[in-house]
C-alpha cells in the first residue's frame, strides 16, 4: 500500500470511496442525502480548493493501483483540522485508516500545528472509536446542516 498526496486525476476515485464509505457508515441518511451531499462536498470545484490551498494535505492510500481510502486536513495557525477521513468498507480494519492518519499527521506537524480536532457525525460509532484509541478526546458538539436537516457533530481534539 502506498500513501501519497491526492492528485487531480484521483478525483472521481475519491468520489466512488467518500459515497460507499458514506452508505455503509450512515444509516440514518437516506439514499438519495448522501449522494447529494458527496456531490457537493466532493465536487470538481470542492476538491480543486482542497488539492491546492495552502496549509492543506489530501492524501490517498493506493492498493494494486486502486484509491482505497483518503484523508483531508489543514493547519489554521496552531490548530490542525482532520476534515475528511474515509477508507473503503471492503478495506476497512486492514491498517489503512491509521497509516493516512499517521502520515496527515506528520504533513500537518511540518505547519507547526500545537493540536489536532477531528470533527465526525456523533452517530459514527467507529469514528468516535478510531479517534478516541489516537488520544483524541471529546471537546465540543455543534449541528451541521445535511439534507437539509441539522445533524450533531462531534469534536475530537488531540493536545501535541
Amino acid at each position: 500500500m502506498e500513501i501519497r498526496p491526492a492528485s487531480h486525476d484521483d478525483r472521481d476515485r475519491i468520489r466512488v470511496v467518500a459515497r460507499e464509505t458514506w452508505h455503509d457508515t450512515y444509516d440514518e441518511l437516506d439514499a438519495e442525502t448522501i449522494d447529494e451531499t458527496i456531490e457537493e462536498w466532493y465536487s470538481d470545484e470542492a476538491l480543486e480548493t482542497a488539492l491546492t490551498k495552502p496549509g492543506t494535505a489530501f492524501l490517498v492510500a493506493e492498493r494494486d493501483g486502486e484509491i482505497v481510502g483518503f484523508t483531508h486536513g489543514v493547519v489554521s495557525e496552531a490548530e490542525g483540522d482532520v476534515l475528511r477521513m474515509s477508507v473503503h468498507p471492503d478495506h476497512q480494519n486492514e491498517g489503512i485508516g491509521t497509516a493516512l492518519y499517521e502520515r496527515l499527521r506528520e504533513d500537518l506537524q511540518d505547519f507547526n500545528m500545537e493540536r489536532m480536532r477531528a470533527i465526525d457525525l456523533a452517530s459514527n460509532e467507529g469514528g468516535r472509536e478510531f479517534y478516541e484509541t489516537r488520544g483524541f478526546e471529546p471537546t465540543d458538539e455543534d449541528d451541521v446542516e445535511i439534507g437539509g436537516e441539522k445533524r450533531r457533530e462531534v469534536v475530537y481534539t488531540l493536545e501535541l
